[in-house]
């Protein structure tokens, strides 16, 4: 001004322009600058804003609304803007709050980078390669920055918050790479050091279940991971340890191995509770009754739970006195409870022999004085073998019948032959084994044995009538009566030599046979068509051999024979 007052020869005009040359200079806005407003109308499409230069500035309505809709400013409010144009062709000024913004962030986020301080943002979407974060400008975050271990599933953190490390920043490309992983490590770093100063065995500390897989769980002990293997989380029975815990799940954990060197730990949970077998045997001796619960089935058994951590097997054979049980889901299932008696004890192996059979009387100890040996019993045939028939004689149990035992002289090849499912048959009770629980009986027993008398009927030097049933190579087999058969030897089949025994007798013939031995036990009997020739041509013995005389005996013979001599 006392410049202005010192050139008086100026005129007026040049004076204004003077004046306003120098406000425009302290005033002076420059473009792509921030620069602070007033809020001097609210319009429908537009903000108009006062920033102290010679023309105000427009701003989109559109940047003063809430994700609602709302209109967030009034005339009056101050604003930051920034500068995108001084003068347009309507000579306003062209301003934008929402870069003004951004611009102030960027600088922050330089601020923080250059200071190596963390940012915190919000996950939005999944990118390729990682996730987008939203920490008031969009950054990128790498899927492998986003945990101490590469993660698969990103998804889940969309939506959450956290804090983040800056780990690459280029302002003029707009670009912002981030790490949540490096705070992670460093912070695990200074658990670390202080879980290792409590890290002993037989120390009880606090952590959170980090991973479960099939064969236990990783717990966060702070800094350091240690492993809860499956055979450590219960002292009962477990599938899966998902059955027990949860990821996420805070627990306390007994350390049981720890190695400094590779910084391995061994961790228990069910050491934290007594062991269950400690004095098992005093709670469960043996032939006591126990109640529990069926907890898994097998081919040859059931396990049942007596208590949190014991169980005990019932093995197929100890199910039923009397029932033959293929597989045990037949008697008992899954969760039902059972009375049982404890068969034997182990607490060392932790084993417990169970029976359910053992609840009730075994019928067989009562059978031998039911059924003494000798007693005839009736009964349906159940099941037929090779190797004989079984009879029923009570619910449950059946009596033996072996094919040897079926008839003192039927030659049975296969039981089949005689006897068919459902008959009714009687028997005599030969043995009861109750130990084995096999019950013998017999049904040739029924009769008596024709062989005990039949060398009083048979005595050597007795001539019969047999009949050939069979021919070997070295001899033939004659029937003297029905089931009673004895063996003509190739030598004693004719006076002449035989190589054959088909060339002299044919299957069906009846030839005089004389009795050369016999053996009762042995049930044989040896029988001659040749000395029955030869003694025939000695002397006139077909009258002898009387169909209807039943003993004539070789003495008999020679005295008959001496007396028509001497009578001659």
């Amino acid at each position: 001004m006392t410049e202005l007052a010192t050139n008086g020869d100026m005129d007026l005009d040049a004076q204004f322009a003077a004046l306003l040359s120098e406000y425009e200079d302290r005033t002076e806005v420059k473009e792509n600058e921030i620069t602070q407003g007033r809020i001097l109308e609210v319009g429908k499409d537009y903000v108009l804003v006062d920033i102290g230069f010679k023309s105000e500035g427009i701003i989109d309505v559109r940047e003063f609304v809430n994700v609602d809709g709302e209109l967030m400013v009034n005339p009056g409010d101050t604003v930051d803007v920034l500068v995108e144009q001084r003068e347009n062709e309507d000579g306003l000024c062209v301003l934008s709050k929402e870069k003004a913004d951004k611009l102030k962030i960027w600088e922050e986020l330089a601020t923080k980078n250059e200071n190596d301080e963390t940012v915190e943002g919000v996950i939005v979407s999944r990118v390729k390669g990682g996730l987008q974060v939203d920490i008031g400008v969009r950054a990128f975050l790498p899927g492998s920055q986003m945990e101490l271990r590469p993660t698969r599933n990103l998804d889940k953190f969309i939506g959450q918050s956290f804090k983040f490390k800056i780990i690459k920043f280029n302002k003029r490309r707009g670009n912002i790479v981030l790490s949540r992983r490096a705070l992670l490590e460093k912070e695990r770093e200074t658990l670390k050091s202080e879980t290792l100063k409590k890290l002993r065995e037989g120390a009880v500390i606090d952590g959170i279940v980090k991973n479960i897989t099939e064969y236990g769980a990783f717990v966060d002990l702070g800094g350091i991971d240690g492993l809860l293997h499956i055979t450590d989380m219960s002292w009962g029975r477990i599938s899966h340890p998902s059955e027990m815990f949860d990821v996420g799940q805070e627990i306390k954990v007994m350390v049981l191995k720890f190695n400094p060197e590779n910084e391995r730990v061994s961790l228990g949970y069910k050491q934290l509770s007594p062991d269950p077998w400690a004095g098992a045997e005093s709670r469960y001796p043996v032939s006591s009754r126990v109640q529990g619960r069926v907890v898994s089935l097998i081919d040859y058994g059931a396990f049942v739970e007596l208590e949190k951590g014991i169980e005990g097997l019932i093995h197929i054979s100890e199910m039923s006195w009397t029932k033959r049980i293929k597989h045990p889901n037949k008697v008992v299932s899954v969760g039902e409870m059972v009375e049982c008696v404890v068969l034997s004890i182990d607490s060392h192996a932790k084993k417990i022999s169970l029976g359910m059979k053992q609840v009730d009387p075994n019928p067989w100890t009562l059978l031998e004085d039911k059924y003494p040996v000798g007693t005839v019993i009736t009964g349906k045939v159940r099941n037929i073998t090779d190797f004989g028939i079984f009879v029923g004689i009570e619910d449950g149990i059946d009596g033996l019948v072996h094919i040897s035992d079926l008839s003192w002289t039927q030659k049975i090849r296969h039981p089949s032959e005689a006897y068919k499912k459902g008959d009714e048959v009687q028997a005599v009770v030969l043995n009861i084994d109750v130990d084995n629980e096999r019950f013998s009986l017999g049904i040739k027993q029924l009769t008596p044995d024709p062989w005990e008398d039949l060398p009083d009927r048979y005595p050597p030097g007795k001539i019969a009538d047999a009949v050939i049933t069979k021919l070997t190579d070295f001899g033939a087999f004659a029937e003297v009566e029905p089931g009673i058969e004895g063996l003509i030897h190739i030598s004693e089949i004719s006076i002449e030599r035989v190589d054959d025994p088909s060339q002299a007798v044919k299957v069906g013939e009846t030839h005089k046979v004389e009795v050369i031995s016999i053996d009762p036990k042995e049930r044989k009997i040896a029988l001659s068509i040749k000395s029955f020739i030869q003694r025939s041509e000695r002397g006139n013995l077909r009258q002898y051999a009387d169909e209807g005389n039943a003993s004539v005996q070789l003495g008999d013979l020679f005295k008959d024979k001496l007396g028509d001599l001497m009578s001659d």
